[in-house]
């Protein structure tokens, strides 16, 4: 349509026209959607196809606790991995580490 047809519409057909456009647009933005999915879905089963089983993790036995928070007793550390705020703040305040050792 010419811009000047439309200038020409009154607004109640220029509403009219509006609203079949969006109901149009609508429609056609749900189906690519649609395929873009199930491109996205054909996309997927072909990876899982390819790529190799992982490996399963073995089981790791539990970890007792060495280190117990005197303030909160429900906080304690095995001495694995990162050392905790409480007892990194407690450590840099002059404390040593054995007396936090859970006998």
């Amino acid at each position: 349509m010419k811009d000047n047809k439309l200038k020409q519409m009154s607004l109640d057909d220029l509403w009219d026209l509006h609203e079949r456009i969006g109901a149009i647009l609508s429609d056609k933005i749900e189906s690519e959607k649609k395929k873009l999915e199930q491109q996205l879905d054909q996309l997927a089963r072909r990876v899982a196809e390819l790529s190799p089983p992982g490996p399963e993790r073995r089981p790791y036995p539990k970890v007792e606790a060495k280190y117990r928070n005197p303030d909160n007793p429900s906080e304690t550390w095995s001495g694995r991995g990162k050392t905790p705020r409480w007892l990194a703040k407690l450590i840099a305040a002059g404390r040593k580490l054995d007396e936090f050792r859970i006998q």
